[in-house]
């Protein structure tokens, strides 16, 4: 029996195990006798329903509601194997809740809705908003997705944030800025080419447009080769990023190119390819499981490349973990009404500083390495460091304070001490 063979058999084992999944409810206060029954449901539940009936934010105080998400899916773009409809999607939707709860004790539902109507998914959702804190939309197809994400946002007053865009953007972003800190360029300067115009890259684009990236040095490919102004049947995410250029295909945008940032299929970038890219290249090759071009191939053509890719077996991988459930942890944590984009800068200049500090060989030991040294094999997290939960929440519940989407006002420094108990860690100075 292959590798892969056994693999797949120790999943679809791992899943199927009793209880089936890999979620379940628990009752977090006493019930066993008659006297906590009656506190927990008929007659004495009356008092906080009244409660909140007086002032609707009580629901904060009284219930899960702050620390319960709903991830979300109709499973039509389902991790790289597309539409296979919201039944599938089920087990990426209980992972997501697994990583909610392990690495930031956030409780999560998964839920799986059985259309592909934009305007009936957007009521649906919209409709669950008394039930949940924030809104984690997942695995939903381009460019539905982008129109989802941005009614909700208009219309619900809890967070919504679809991970397949922001996710990828935030991590990606933290170990780009660094990447260009190690190489000596400046962000408004580096040339971007992006290979895939689907909700990461489109997101990633803009994100890091937020972070300094001048929007005329990026040229992005899709599937039918460069978008440049004039092409016909653009849709306006994609027009966003239409430039004048004489460039047409991969090969051209790659010439010369500061930074690529694959976000398409495997094993479409070339070494010679490679080898016309600007000096220090860096190479964000995250297509998976097949990245756009293995770091093997690259450092065939030529050394002097950072590279990251979206596989756990490499340096620098850009893992979503390292996001989604510390920028929601900071967001309930003050019951924001959104996560805005300076809440997602904050938490990915967060990831970039703590990737300077390096980890410790305990750490390092988890990713088969002797140590986790700031450089370029170490331009991200890991997202093992516990010390992740105290940095990117703090940031993100510092700027949602700060822009004014926080309901509660916390003391940042109690705050960060609740936080650095919570993760097993000891004071840490940003």
């Amino acid at each position: 029996m292959s590798e892969d063979s056994k693999k797949r058999e120790e999943a679809l084992q791992y899943h199927s195990r009793i209880p089936k999944g890999k979620i379940e409810i628990q009752v977090t206060k006493p019930a066993e006798t008659e006297d906590q029954l009656s506190l927990a449901y008929s007659p004495w539940v009356a008092e906080p329903c009244k409660e909140i009936d007086k002032d609707v934010e009580k629901v904060y105080e009284y219930t899960n509601k702050g620390n319960l998400v709903a991830v979300i899916s109709n499973g039509t773009a389902i991790l790289g194997l597309g539409n296979l409809g919201p039944e599938a999607s089920k087990p990426v939707m209980e992972g997501k809740a697994v990583l909610f709860k392990r690495f930031a004790q956030v409780d999560a539902f998964d839920i799986e809705l059985k259309t592909t109507d934009v305007d009936e998914m957007i009521r649906t959702i919209e409709l669950m908003e008394p039930t949940f804190g924030g809104i984690n939309l997942e695995d939903i197809k381009a460019p539905e997705c982008f129109r989802i994400e941005d009614e909700l946002k208009k219309k619900m007053n809890i967070p919504v944030f679809h991970d397949d865009q922001h996710g990828t953007a935030i991590i990606s972003g933290a170990g780009l800025l660094n990447a260009v800190e190690l190489i000596e360029k400046k962000m408004p300067d580096i040339k971007i080419a992006v290979n895939g115009a689907g909700a990461s890259a489109i997101s990633c684009a803009r994100f890091f447009v937020s972070l300094g990236a001048n929007a005329n040095n990026i040229l992005m490919c899709d599937s039918k080769g460069v978008i440049y102004k004039g092409r016909d049947n653009l849709n306006k995410q994609k027009e966003e990023f239409a430039v004048d250029t004489e460039c047409r295909i991969l090969g051209d945008i790659l010439k010369g190119a500061d930074v690529f940032i694959g976000l398409s299929i495997g094993n479409v970038v070339t070494k010679e390819m490679v080898l016309t890219m600007a000096n220090n290249p860096i190479i964000f090759a995250m297509a998976n499981p097949d990245p756009e071009i293995r770091p093997e191939e690259a450092f065939e053509a030529r050394q002097d490349i950072i590279m990251a890719t979206g596989r756990t077996d490499y340096p620098n991988q850009v893992n979503n973990v390292l996001g989604f459930p510390f920028i929601f942890r900071g967001a309930l944590d003050v019951a924001a009404t959104n996560i805005n984009e300076e809440m997602k800068v904050a938490a990915s200049q967060a990831l970039s500083k703590l990737a300077k500090l390096g980890a410790g060989p305990e750490i390092a030991a988890k990713h088969n390495r002797k140590e986790l040294v700031y450089g370029k094999e170490y331009i991200v997290p890991s997202p093992f460091d516990p010390r992740v939960l105290v940095w990117e929440s703090h940031a993100v519940a510092k700027a949602a304070i700060e822009t004014g989407v926080a309901r509660i006002k916390i003391d940042l420094d109690e705050y960060k001490a609740k936080l650095e108990k919570m993760a097993g860690v000891g004071p840490q100075v940003f």
